[in-house]
């Protein structure tokens, strides 16, 4: 499995350049899975993976993986990052992203199950540009985002009351501000970009659960993915 990109002087990650993506995407799709925190995501990312035989990958939970590995050499920083609200160098996430791409490619062909199109939600990424940018570059071009749109203060409340039994450090009011500001700052300007290359699904995440998968099953037949249930 390839490892962390180390540190270089400058003090940013380097990463080495590839003249082709890792995984084609006429054999892996990939869909990114956007939203402000608290829209739901994993949620309908758990209906996804039952009903349409997706792969979930969530980048945070990779990242707060990566932090309390006890042989890191990034743990400390990534700790500071995500206590800051701060988005973690793109070299770290997108490589903790194709590995575990990689791993779950090879477990599936482990259980024979290695024919067929890959399915990969991404939930939680691209969180800012050069992400987007480096990920479909050097790993995977994706299919298209699926977006939750949320009001804030609606967010708000749901981190507020999964903040008192989710023992998730950054389910505080203040780390929850300063999420939400660089949601808007970083992620939005994703979203746009994506929006004007016609790969966003937009779908509202003010109702119930049920009623929020009912329309992601809509359009996601809408983008050609059939249920494999």
């Amino acid at each position: 499995m390839p490892a962390l990109p180390p540190p270089s002087d400058n003090p940013k990650l380097s990463a080495p350049e590839k003249p082709t993506p890792t995984f084609s995407p006429s054999q892996t799709s990939v869909i990114f899975v956007l939203g402000g925190p608290g829209a739901g995501k994993g949620t309908q990312c758990a209906n996804l993976v039952r009903d349409y035989g997706f792969k979930h990958l969530s980048a945070g939970d990779l990242l707060r993986a990566e932090q309390n590995r006890p042989d890191s050499q990034f743990g400390n920083m990534i700790k500071e990052y995500i206590a800051d609200g701060k988005i973690v160098p793109m070299e770290v996430t997108v490589q903790l992203l194709e590995n575990a791409m990689t791993d779950e490619i090879e477990r599936d062909k482990e259980a024979g199950e290695g024919e067929g199109q890959r399915r990969f939600l991404i939930d939680g990424f691209p969180r800012q540009m050069d992400q987007a940018l480096e990920f479909e570059e050097s790993v995977c071009p994706s299919k298209f985002t699926l977006f939750f749109d949320c009001p804030e203060d609606l967010l708000q409340e749901r981190l507020i009351n999964r903040g008192k039994t989710s023992g998730r450090s950054d389910d505080n009011a203040e780390s929850i501000k300063k999420r939400f500001r660089t949601f808007v700052e970083t992620s939005m300007p994703v979203v746009d970009y994506f929006t004007k290359e016609g790969k966003v699904v937009k779908v509202s995440a003010r109702n119930r659960p049920e009623e929020i998968y009912e329309e992601v099953k809509k359009r996601m037949t809408e983008r050609g993915f059939a249920m494999t249930k």
